[in-house]
């Protein structure tokens, strides 16, 4: 029998306890950044100079990217984030973590979490990040992701916390529960890419503000301390940000205008057909605008290249009503996503082998830790071990 030393595994069967297109690295000039900030964040001065011991020079590159267990993974996770890091399993050493300690930030139902946390293992496995090709495991499962965190607490900058962006927004959606997580939220982030010294960060657009200020932190803290920390650069997709169904907002669960990966054919069809397209586009004749319509972007992850071409060209010269656009879409959406979900129910079949892999990729992920955690102490004059001061 597998052991299980943390109960997880028993409290997903329901025992004592139960109950976020081409992903290669963006090319320089691809997107406008007249202030720098884009350029800073993929690779500024001084980034990568420290590595691990388990990363020699010559060695691949460390990446490093987290997935919120929302307990359903939907198709902007999915092109947004999922598919941006299967492009670069083969030619990096690639840690992905389910980061439960994130989700603990907003009101959850403690019963419901080991659930949310096998589901979320399933997709992405599903997905294609299997055990062969990278390592995936779940952030509580390395109890130093929140210890490196508050050693960088004492080096974070308070004002550059308070301005962070998605601070702003989660603390007007959850006025209720502003709680100090939310507001450290960033420097988590910080210590889940540094524990592991990571140098590349798949990323949307609304997270390069943390991961700037992850290499804030970590410049401060070299400065400090002296050199143990690389800047890790970010990695930004083809698809930047799907908005949801409805074209407001970005694809949520909470927020009701997903569509999940593993959903049944017959429910991405019903949830396409009334989906937000252009809202200048009135009559069939008349013409339409690609560019604002978020069902064309959604083609851009789906559809190949030739046809994304065609599409535009029917839509601007109102050759094709909304509809048709939509049916393609299911067509090539279904294609892709078809056997993601055979994978993803034989998993489910299987949930012992799901908590296998996570269990092995936090062993390995302990060990890293355990190297970053000393060289972290040493650094800073902490207590290195029984018997000694410091």
């Amino acid at each position: 029998a597998m052991k299980d030393p943390s109960g997880f595994a028993a409290r997903v069967r329901g025992g004592p306890g139960g109950g976020e297109a081409r992903s290669a690295e963006q090319p320089p000039g691809a997107m406008k950044d007249p202030s720098g900030f884009a350029a800073r964040v993929r690779g500024g001065p001084g980034g990568g100079e420290a590595r691990s011991a388990e990363q020699p020079p010559g060695a691949k590159d460390r990446v490093f990217s987290g997935i919120q267990p929302s307990g359903e993974v939907h198709v902007g996770n999915y092109l947004g984030a999922i598919r941006n890091w299967i492009g670069m399993l083969d030619r990096h050493d690639c840690i992905f973590c389910i980061v439960d300690l994130h989700a603990a930030t907003i009101e959850y139902d403690p019963k419901e979490m080991p659930r949310r946390i096998l589901d979320a293992a399933i997709a992405n496995i599903a997905c294609g990040l299997g055990p062969e090709r990278c390592t995936l495991f779940v952030q509580s499962a390395v109890p130093a992701h929140a210890e490196l965190c508050w050693m960088f607490m004492t080096v974070a900058p308070m004002g550059d916390l308070g301005r962070m962006t998605q601070f702003k927004d989660k603390s007007e959606l959850h006025r209720h529960n502003v709680n100090a997580g939310l507001f450290a939220y960033p420097v988590l982030q910080a210590a889940d890419i540094m524990l592991y010294k990571a140098t590349l960060v798949p990323v949307g657009e609304d997270q390069l503000q943390h991961l700037e200020l992850c290499r804030e932190i970590a410049r401060r803290f070299n400065a400090r301390y002296g050199p143990v920390f690389p800047e890790a650069n970010a990695v930004i997709g083809a698809v930047r940000r799907v908005l949801g169904l409805d074209g407001q907002a970005k694809m949520s669960k909470s927020l009701g205008n997903h569509l999940g990966v593993l959903e049944p054919p017959e429910e991405i069809l019903r949830k396409l057909r009334p989906a937000f397209t252009d809202p200048q586009r009135q009559r069939l004749s008349d013409p339409g605008r690609p560019e604002v319509c978020n069902v064309f972007t959604m083609h851009g992850g789906f559809t190949p290249p030739d046809q994304v071409a065609e599409i535009d060209c029917n839509c601007r010269g109102a050759l094709w009503g909304c509809t048709d656009c939509k049916m393609v879409l299911a067509h090539h959406m279904l294609e892709d996503l078809t056997p993601i979900r055979e994978r993803a129910a034989e998993l489910r079949a299987r949930p012992e082998k799901v908590i296998e892999i996570l269990d092995a990729g936090a062993q390995r992920c302990r060990a890293i830790a355990r190297e970053t955690m000393a060289e972290v102490r040493e650094a800073m004059g902490l207590r290195l071990a029984p018997g000694t001061p410091g």
